[in-house]
């Protein structure tokens, strides 16, 4: 009898601790993802490994009853091609309660303007690397003051729409060039159905905003995207004002079987207060998915700048091709690469 109290007990201890696991769970992920690069910029050429923003994450979620579940997640980035950190969570650092309601989100993430528009249509590597889109321009950025310190409001999904509405405290501690106690705003929102994806987004810091569109479109293999921007610069860029521009960029991708041909273009305007600012950005690409989780691609990527703003360097990789650059200098890579995520 005194047995089988026992396994009674031990029993009853068992099911309780499943009921509690099955109430939470904690999942970690991330991304390795190396290039091997051969890099030119203006005269200046090298070639080596690079980084394309490698990370490793931490989420999870514990269901509360009633609908309402609390969440966190935790995201740290490293250098794949040295081993170097440090593993400090500035990618995301949050804390959310969802429900019915919808979500609440506190900390650090990145505006969510920037994924309904230039990251969405980033097929090819999601706007990593030396091929990522340099000439989006997000208002909210400058000094981190769309990131930190946020206050978020994601609405629950009606009829395949969604929306979110954020506002990144200033806490009057700015320092450096963007030393401005103001607080950044951004929103975005988001429409799937089937085959179309339509997202539009908006960000204003201090004076200065962009507003952008986008649209996806999948039809048999091929999935086209384009987005359309409007900036204005009062004072984040040149510390003068360097005005309003609009930018654009189209993408495309053929799928068969395993593999996926990539080809973008991103036309900048001149800023209005800037002369010879215009730029232009373009990448072919090649992937070949291995799995679901791993692949190998290839690209090559040009961004041609005008003299009067400097878009190339932000690019490069190596610190050896850009000592002695110009702005203006045009910028171009060569990548062969491995993606892992986990």
């Amino acid at each position: 009898m005194m047995k089988l109290s026992r396994l009674m007990l031990a029993a009853v201890a068992v099911c309780g601790t499943s009921a509690v696991m099955a109430q939470s769970s904690v999942t970690i992920y991330g991304r390795v993802n190396t290039t091997v690069e051969h890099q030119k910029l203006g005269d200046n050429k090298a070639t080596g490994l690079v980084n394309n923003r490698s990370r490793i994450g931490f989420k999870g979620v514990e269901d509360l009853g009633n609908g309402l579940k609390a969440g966190f997640e935790l995201e740290a980035s490293f250098n794949s091609d040295d081993g170097s950190g440090p593993l400090t969570f500035d990618r995301k650092s949050e804390v959310n309660l969802s429900g019915n309601f919808g979500m609440v989100r506190l900390g650090n993430f990145y505006p969510e303007s920037y994924y309904a528009t230039s990251d969405y249509i980033g097929m090819h590597n999601h706007e990593t690397g030396s091929s990522s889109d340099v000439l989006y321009y997000d208002a909210a950025w400058f000094d981190g003051n769309g990131t930190r310190n946020k206050v978020a409001y994601r609405t629950p999904t009606f009829n395949n729409f969604w929306a979110e509405a954020s506002v990144s405290l200033h806490e009057k501690a700015r320092t450096g060039a963007a030393a401005v106690n103001k607080n950044a705003y951004d929103l975005a929102a988001n429409y799937n159905n089937g085959p179309l994806s339509l997202g539009a987004g908006y960000s204003y810091w201090n004076s200065n905003y962009q507003a952008a569109l986008r649209g996806l479109y999948t039809f048999g293999q091929f999935t086209v995207g384009a987005y359309y921007q409007r900036n204005k610069d009062d004072n984040a860029i040149l510390g003068t004002g360097a005005g309003t521009r609009n930018n654009f960029r189209l993408s495309a991708m053929y799928v068969m079987n395993a593999s996926e041909f990539h080809v973008n273009v991103g036309r900048a305007n001149k800023w209005s207060n800037v002369s010879d600012s215009a730029a232009t950005q373009w990448t072919l690409g090649y992937n070949y998915n291995l799995s679901k989780r791993t692949k190998i691609y290839t690209y090559y990527t040009r961004i041609n700048s005008g003299k009067g703003m400097d878009y190339s360097s932000g690019a490069a990789s190596f610190d050896s091709i850009k000592a002695g650059t110009n702005a203006g200098d045009n910028f171009s890579s060569f990548a062969l690469g491995v993606r892992h995520n986990f």
